[in-house]
């Protein structure tokens, strides 16, 4: 495959992807969960391990989209994150409804609190921070290593991946929570690997080939370095979908991003990161063109 010749293919599909989610966005905005929108939090000690299938036949009465997951040492504890503000009265009636078919104790209420977006809010802004400090420190290190255009396109690389994973989630209403945030982090840090392999491919085939074009030097690099990107990939994809496969669903809040920016990274990686360049040198050398001539 001429992935230069091509490149507007692969660019166009990730804009399309992009500007539905974009519009998605515009008009039905992110799916936020409990982190971010405040709620309602009971933790029950039910004494025994029971299936979250179990637990919503109680819970979904009062609210179908709140997430369960199991907490104490023995997994014998459950906790019910609701977006609604549950009064003390309703939160009482979910306990009641638990203390019946259990058997269960007063005591074995162990906690029911609210909260609004404070920590969600924190989380983001954090989040902003830490991602701020990453690029400044890629761009820094990119083009100390490589050189500017190899950095400006490895950072365009990586907004691509975190405006795949925002658009998926808005296509799709998937919950937005702090698993999310974690997992942007952790793509950005996968992606821009692949792409300095890549990158460091490109800077060994230019210096060994100083009379190719731009454009073989780009495939040439991209197709040596395929093999490499796509076990790695599929290696990692495995493991990340068992946990999601077989995972609890507190696991799999994290597992579902993974599974998406390892796509999307690996995706821009290959077709967009290096294209990139190409297109940014090839401007470069028609403007050399362009101020010799005139």
């Amino acid at each position: 495959m001429d992935i230069i010749k091509n490149r507007k293919i692969f660019f166009s599909i990730s804009l399309a992807i992009i500007i539905v989610g974009i519009i998605m966005m515009a008009v039905n905005g992110l799916n936020r969960g409990i982190d971010f929108e405040g709620g309602t939090l009971i933790q029950i000690r039910i004494g025994k391990t029971i299936s979250v299938d179990e637990v919503r036949l109680i819970v979904d009465k009062f609210d179908k989209e709140a997430s369960i997951v199991h907490s104490g040492e023995k997994k014998d504890e459950i906790q019910i994150k609701s977006k609604k503000d549950f009064n003390n009265k309703e939160i009482h009636q979910i306990f009641n409804e638990f203390k019946e078919k259990y058997k269960l104790k007063d005591e074995d209420l162990v906690q029911s609190q609210k909260f609004g977006p404070t920590m969600g809010k924190e989380i983001r802004q954090k989040a902003l921070l830490s991602s701020a400090i990453a690029v400044v420190a890629m761009l820094i290190y990119i083009s100390w290593r490589f050189e500017f255009k190899f950095a400006i396109s490895a950072i365009i690389a990586l907004a691509h991946d975190v405006l795949i994973m925002l658009s998926v989630y808005a296509i799709f209403r998937i919950p937005v929570n702090g698993s999310f945030i974690a997992a942007i982090l952790t793509i950005l840090g996968y992606s821009i690997n692949d792409t300095i392999v890549i990158f460091d491919r490109i800077r060994e085939t230019r210096r060994l080939s100083r009379k190719d074009s731009y454009e073989k030097v780009v495939n040439d690099s991209i197709k040596k370095s395929l093999t490499r990107t796509i076990n790695t990939s599929i290696t990692t994809l495995v493991t990340i979908l068992l946990l999601y496969i077989l995972g609890v669903d507190d696991v799999k809040v994290l597992a579902l991003p993974l599974i998406i920016g390892v796509i999307a990274g690996t995706y821009s990686s290959i077709f967009i990161a290096s294209p990139l360049w190409y297109v940014f040198k090839s401007k470069e050398k028609d403007a050399k063109y362009n101020a010799r001539k005139a």
